[in-house]
């Protein structure tokens, strides 16, 4: 039986991962900061409490589990943090990958380890990213920054002066219904449906046109364990390669949710009205940016021709698995 270990187990990815594994027959152990919400964590996870942070915590983690595959999947993820926490995020996001790949080689020199990274640490480009594009070694992003040192000094440094099994997965933008609402499509979701179901009355919301390349969490978790199963070890670009306004996210759960919208103005002055003539959404300055010159796209060709991987679940079916999760959850909490 192979044994896992996950960080991050109680996130998104981390969970999705988890039962992907089990599913596999896999001994999954998985790492967890004290206090942190284990709801999406399945059964079968034996849950090791520690933090990237936490060297030592991380060298018992590993001792405990001798794991065949790692998965580095924590870690400083928003870039509010980020910004007003650099030295703890290169702490987490950098020098913790580096602990945790070495502890992990100490106790199976064989072990294979995936660091995700982010496609944060590209340039943007009019063109679709890839696995060559150029890196914004410039940013001003701790945590890209982070990502983009980790990538470097450890994975592929351990890989070509010690040969090591460790690769990095170039994750774009992903939401699923165990996101956190501190992403976008998770807050126009819950927020839609809690205003169908009157237990809210306006989404406030930032720029329209901003426009991302969106995934499902389930189907990324899918190439992350895929590239750990090869023969050889590939930095890859996990994305849909199609991008998506956070308009498009709000027509397509309004939609879903039978809520007819009336667009009023533009930019900034943009709002939308129900039926009813409400005001339910309105652009605030707030959360307002303005719109980038480029949109970050991935090219996944490599991808689909190393795994033959590509995302399952589209655009339109993850913003509708998101509403029906959502609508379940709350009229569930109102009895």
């Amino acid at each position: 039986m192979k044994r896992a270990l996950i960080t991050g187990i109680s996130g998104q990815d981390g969970s999705y991962l988890a039962d992907l594994l089990l599913s596999k027959k896999y001994k999954v152990f998985g790492l967890a900061r004290a206090g942190s919400s284990l709801k999406n964590v399945p059964e079968g996870v034996t849950v090791l409490y520690g933090d990237l942070e936490d060297y030592d915590s991380l060298r018992i983690a590993v001792a405990g589990s001798k794991p065949d595959e790692v998965y580095n999947l924590g870690g400083v993820s928003d870039h509010k943090t980020a910004f007003a926490f650099p030295e703890k995020t290169l702490g987490i996001n950098y020098h913790g990958v580096g602990v945790l790949l070495n502890e992990a080689l100490k106790v199976n020199k064989n072990v294979r380890f995936l660091q995700v990274s982010s496609s944060d640490v590209f340039l943007s480009s009019e063109h679709s990213l890839n696995e060559d594009s150029a890196r914004d070694w410039e940013t001003k992003n701790p945590y890209a920054l982070a990502k983009m040192m980790a990538d470097r000094d450890f994975i592929e440094g351990l890989r070509k002066e010690k040969n090591v099994f460790a690769c990095s997965a170039i994750l774009f933008t992903h939401e699923s219904p165990r996101r956190s609402e501190k992403g976008v499509g998770r807050k126009i979701v819950k927020t839609l449906t809690k205003i169908k179901l009157k237990l809210e009355k306006c989404l406030q919301i930032g720029n329209l046109d901003m426009r991302r390349d969106w995934g499902f969490a389930g189907d990324y978790v899918m190439a992350m364990w895929q590239m750990l199963q090869i023969d050889r070890t590939e930095e890859l670009v996990i994305a849909t390669g199609k991008i998506h306004s956070i308009k498009d996210w709000i027509n397509i759960a309004a939609r879903v949710l039978e809520i007819r919208l009336v667009w009023h103005g533009e930019g900034m002055r943009t709002y939308a009205v129900d039926d009813m003539n409400n005001k339910i959404i309105e652009v605030v300055s707030e959360f307002y940016k303005p719109t980038e010159k480029y949109f970050k796209v991935g090219n996944i060709s490599k991808t689909e021709q190393i795994i033959h991987w590509k995302p399952k679940v589209n655009f339109e079916e993850l913003v509708e698995m998101m509403v029906k999760f959502d609508l379940a959850d709350l009229n569930l909490g109102k009895k």
